[in-house]
């Protein structure tokens, strides 16, 4: 499984997380922490030469 795959897994279980939370800033802890994990997935694929430098600026 590529690294950003498990990235990605991370960011799903925050959402899961997220829509579960009891309070709004648990909430939007999650939320911040799902965006945190996407972009790292998004990063590590561009590091792993997937994406082209244009697409990472996107």
């Amino acid at each position: 499984m590529k690294q950003s795959q498990h990235f990605l897994d991370n960011a799903e279980n925050c959402a899961q997380l997220a829509e579960r939370a009891d309070d709004e800033p648990t909430h939007n802890r999650y939320k911040r922490m799902e965006a945190a994990w996407r972009a790292l997935a998004k990063e590590q694929d561009w590091l792993d030469g997937e994406t082209s430098p244009a697409e990472h600026a996107a």
